[in-house]
């Protein structure tokens, strides 16, 4: 999800360069789902299998005359030469160099360890060599108006003017090691409503960890919060909610780019991963990162015999940030 949100600049500006050629993303349902409505694309492709042969066949019906390539993976680069593609543009990485004939080349620091550098802006390079103009970073999301208006009704009670709206964030695709400690969230919960007055949701995907994760802080916590886990949405209501939000408080996960994307008030909570990564510029993100010896790492499960990164971030440190915004909030 956030590899896919962050790639809307680059995908925004091949739209605006080819404004005139038609357009197809070939994805998984999930990056459909994300991105979906979109004007920079024409129609979509969508992945059942992570087969190269099946993925082949289906693109070699639609006689594409170019693949451009964000996916770094050696079997999206067979898939697009199998399909007999002419032009086949992206990074020449993971021994797929002879499958391209548009070749880029990343950055490193040595033979195996690649320079940290913005996803967006290693997506914006893709597009910048096919049309030289490329320099938006901007991510960028729509959000269907069906969606806000099944949002706007489901949680109707929740989405008052007078009470801030605040998503929090606690779980992690990537693994365990960016993972908050609930008790931490809990407290942050409490301070929010205690404070505020605050509408809380909790976001979770359905993974099972994740559904755990959200109901111990639910437990934890004095106040009631919305736990997603038992209410779910889909993931175009789910930006429909981040559309209604005033805050959102997130690990360093998929839904922080959404929050993004929709132009809204975000806290980002930094453990093993190092920010580089996922540097965006953008304004009204609030970054807390973890100021110990061995973050970043990069690694999805701790090695150390504590989890020194995220522990090191208190809980006091997260309420000041959301009390900074919230009070801005109330002006």
């Amino acid at each position: 999800m956030g590899d896919a949100i962050m790639a809307t600049p680059a995908l925004r500006s091949i739209r605006e360069c080819f404004a005139d050629t038609k357009i197809y993303f070939c994805a998984s349902k999930t990056v459909a789902d994300v991105l979906s409505p979109t004007s920079f694309a024409d129609g979509w492709v969508i992945v059942k299998k992570n087969n190269p042969f099946a993925i082949a066949a289906e693109l070699r019906k639609h006689k594409f005359d170019a693949a451009i390539l964000f996916k770094n993976s050696f079997a999206s680069a067979m898939a697009v030469f199998l399909a007999g593609i002419k032009s086949r543009i992206g990074y020449a990485r993971e021994g797929r160099g002879f499958l391209l004939n548009g070749k880029l080349y990343p950055q490193k620091v040595s033979a195996f360890k690649y320079e940290p550098v913005s996803v967006i802006d290693y997506y914006l390079a893709i597009a910048d060599a096919i049309d030289g103009a490329a320099t938006n970073k901007k991510m960028q999301l729509e959000v269907a108006k069906n969606d806000r208006e099944v949002i706007g009704e489901k949680f109707a009670n929740y989405l008052v003017r007078s009470k801030p709206v605040v998503i929090i964030v606690p779980g992690g695709a990537f693994g365990p090691s960016k993972i908050w400690p609930e008790e931490r969230f809990a407290a942050v919960i409490d301070f929010l409503v205690e404070n505020f007055s605050a509408n809380v949701f909790i976001s979770v995907s359905p993974a099972a960890q994740e559904r755990r994760i959200a109901e111990k802080i639910c437990s934890l916590a004095k106040h009631p919060a919305v736990n997603l886990a038992d209410t779910p949405v889909s993931l175009g209501q789910l930006k429909a909610l981040f559309h209604f939000s005033d805050l959102v408080i997130s690990n360093d996960t998929g839904p922080r780019h959404i929050a993004i994307a929709l132009g809204k008030k975000i806290i980002t909570l930094f453990g093993p991963n190092n920010p580089a990564w996922t540097q965006s510029d953008y304004d009204d993100e609030i970054k807390i990162v973890a100021d110990m010896p061995c973050a970043p790492c990069d690694k999805p499960v701790c090695k150390k015999d504590k989890h020194y990164c995220m522990q090191s971030i208190t809980a006091q440190s997260v309420c000041a940030a959301a009390e900074k915004v919230l009070s801005e909030w109330r002006k």
